[in-house]
């Protein structure tokens, strides 16, 4: 049997109008949290729930829809790694999620959620849960109703539901145990860093950078390693992300503090991994299967590569470390590239997620995976996640956070209503060392082309491997199709033991 061309390229035709209006709401959003006025807010959220509602009820048609049941039925024979086979998989697939939720919902939802990052924005500064947690119990709600309708008819629990959104068909049966053994091998590692009879001084990248100059410099960094800035741009904002805004429009955003280089370096390399993964996509199937990234692990999985694999290796700070002195005259001068290279990668626990080290990350990860179980599950009330999350803090990292600041309110995910999207760094994290280990067995010296800043090779084969396929594959069929093995915690904790034994003099 062959496909309806004029049927496929209607289906074609609804997705790409409904990417328009989420791409116009994404525009909206992006400028909510870069210079939107504090007193736009409010109309904000009635803009972005109305473009919202408009995409969910082109997704939803029941017409729409019956006309991907026909074409499902006449692609049979087709590759189902192909374009067409997987826009046509995939697109029934996000109609049957999506058709699940009533359109009142989905608006509340929208709205809320850009309320709930106008408010959580309010209230980490002013550092009061107090202020959040209304809005926050509203969001939990409405996102509790989302998980169990979408949860209807199917072996998911609620919260795998709304997982599945993010990272599809993850199973808490799975992740479990995955989870649970890296966090107790994790565990072991730290301990034996804290005991080491060498560590690390950071006390130099705390001194005195101007921020003119942190941003010359992760500029220069983003450039360097391929992102293009003719289709791309990178703003300030007071928690990092990256966003697409259309087929030539990425953009990325990051924070710098004055006297902690690594926060805004970093996190710029971090977002910049997700923006080659955005710009990597190919732009002709823009708002389709094959132009969409396949899951947010898949997605962590290339700006944790460029953060740690690439941007924490010795030949990384063999290049960087000039670089940083020119941008920096006279305040590192005195740091060799040992120290520089040890200073980057120093172990211990600390509080905030987003400037954690590679080993303690993923006990942060874990820690909001416990917790937003237990919200959506009503085993936990918001009321009392404060106390949750500073038990788990000193349980899990052995430090209790001083503040609500610095505790509860340091991520933007549950304002935005993202609830199951925590689980993806972790197994980001996995995915980017596994990648990375093909990567350099393909390529050779890798150290040697990262030591030039001769980043084009690893770019390019990761296009090849991952970006160029975009929803074709899912994301633990694209990281065996790559690497040649399914995805295993193996070779995240085989490349920190490799890392942190000569660095520490671990025995």
């Amino acid at each position: 049997m062959t496909i309806d061309e004029s049927l496929f390229q209607s289906v074609c035709n609804t997705a790409r109008q409904a990417a328009l209006f989420q791409s116009a709401a994404d525009a909206l959003e992006w400028d909510e949290r870069t210079g939107m006025p504090p007193e736009g807010g409010a109309y904000r959220a009635d803009q972005v729930s109305a473009l919202r509602s408009t995409v969910h009820r082109l997704r939803t048609d029941a017409a729409y829809g019956e006309q991907l049941d026909q074409l499902a039925e006449q692609s049979g024979d087709l590759d189902p790694g192909g374009d067409t086979a997987a826009t046509i998989r995939e697109l029934q697939r996000d109609f049957r999620r999506d058709r699940k939720l009533p359109i009142e919902l989905v608006s509340r939802l929208s709205a809320i959620t850009v309320r709930g990052q106008q408010v959580w924005d309010r209230a980490r500064k002013e550092d009061s849960f107090a202020m959040f947690k209304e809005t926050l119990n509203e969001i939990v709600t409405l996102k509790r109703e989302a998980g169990e309708r979408m949860a209807e008819g199917s072996d998911k629990t609620p919260y795998e539901a709304l997982l599945d959104e993010y990272e599809p068909d993850a199973k808490i049966e799975l992740l479990g145990p995955v989870f649970s053994n890296l966090k107790t091998r994790l565990s072991e590692l730290i301990a034996k860093v804290a005991d080491a009879p060498i560590q690390p001084d950071v006390t130099p990248l705390q001194r005195d950078f101007a921020i003119d100059g942190q941003r010359r410099l992760s500029r220069a960094v983003a450039e360097a390693v391929g992102f293009d800035f003719n289709s791309g741009r990178l703003d300030e904002t007071s928690h990092p992300f990256c966003t697409t805004l259309g087929p030539n429009d990425c953009r990325i955003l990051t924070r710098y503090e004055r006297n902690w280089l690594p926060s805004g370096l970093y996190g710029t390399l971090h977002e910049a991994g997700h923006g080659l993964y955005e710009q990597g996509l190919r732009a002709d199937w823009f708002g389709l299967p094959p132009g969409s990234f396949v899951s947010l692990g898949m997605h962590e999985s290339q700006s944790r590569l460029w953060e740690n694999q690439v941007g924490r290796s010795r030949a990384f700070v063999t290049w960087l470390a000039p670089l940083v002195k020119k941008t920096f005259p006279g305040v590192i001068d005195d740091l060799t590239d040992d120290q520089f290279y040890g200073a980057v990668n120093q172990i211990r626990p600390s509080l905030i997620r987003v400037e954690a080290d590679e080993a303690t990350y993923n006990l942060h990860i874990l820690i909001r995976f416990e917790l937003e179980q237990a919200l959506i599950a009503g085993e936990l009330a918001v009321d009392d996640l404060p106390e949750a999350w500073n038990a788990q803090y000193q349980s899990s990292l052995g430090i209790t956070p001083p503040s609500d600041a610095d505790g509860v309110l340091q991520d933007v995910h549950w304002s935005a209503g993202l609830i199951g999207y925590f689980p993806t760094y972790t197994l980001g994290n996995l995915a980017a060392a596994q990648l990375f280990d093909a990567a350099s067995e393909s390529l050779g010296n890798i150290e040697s082309l990262i030591e030039k800043a001769d980043f084009a090779p690893i770019l390019q084969w990761l296009r090849e491997n991952v970006h160029y396929h975009g929803r074709c594959y899912s994301g633990d069929q694209l990281v065996e199709k790559a690497t040649g093995k399914p995805l295993s915690s193996e070779p995240l904790l085989q490349y920190l033991t490799n890392k942190l034994t000569p660095l520490y003099g671990l025995g």
